[in-house]
């Protein structure tokens, strides 16, 4: 139960930062059966290659020399399969080298998009008899960003605290955007809202 424990609190805390890059690639790991996956998580609009090389003990990793491996914008990359020893403390340390001068030799895994915190925190709000939403909303979906959404129908202290600031709220036809805080009641369409997020 104790090495259970350990092994638990090792996985959960085992977020981990190249930095020497200043933290351009996270490493995060995952058990899965009997092994211990590492990912690369880069939040960047910039592909990386990059090289981990991995130490410790409590498990088995392949003898081979470690490979170059693309890690894409914005995506989530296996680099590493370390096979644990069953009943053994598991502890490990890594070496991460980072580069974007990319090699045409990288390994090119599968990997998976992610979704990133954009430069101002967007929150859209809807209103009630939004026509033209689909057509702001979904390509934001479709986007790297994360946001938050509220439907001011279903919230009704959101409506009324926004109905004190922006005039008849209920019959606009366009989504309301906060962008780091501050409301831009006149972005029409995705790329207007690109525009303001990219600006200072």
């Amino acid at each position: 139960m104790l090495k259970h424990l350990l092994l638990t609190v090792l996985f959960i805390s085992n977020v981990a930062v190249a930095h020497s890059q200043d933290s351009i690639i996270k490493i995060v790991d995952e058990k899965v059966s009997n092994r211990l996956m590492l990912y690369a998580i880069n939040e960047t609009d910039i592909d990386y290659d990059v090289t981990i090389t991995v130490e410790g003990k409590g498990f088995r990793q392949s003898k081979a020399k470690p490979r170059v491996t693309r890690v894409p914008a914005t995506s989530k990359v296996n680099i590493a399969r370390l096979s644990l020893i069953r009943g053994a403390f598991l502890d490990y340390s890594y070496k991460l080298v980072v580069t974007d001068s990319l090699s045409r030799r990288a390994l090119r895994r599968q990997f998976e998009l992610i979704k990133v915190k954009p430069k101002k925190q967007i929150t859209v709000y809807l209103p009630v008899n939004c026509v033209s939403c689909d057509s702001i909303v979904q390509p934001l979906h479709d986007s790297k960003y994360l946001f938050t959404m509220y439907e001011l129908g279903q919230k009704p202290e959101i409506r009324k605290q926004l109905g004190q600031t922006i005039t008849q709220l209920d019959s606009r036809e366009i989504p309301l955007f906060s962008l780091g805080g501050i409301l831009y009641p006149d972005i029409k369409n995705f790329e207007e809202l690109q525009k303001k997020l990219s600006d200072q």
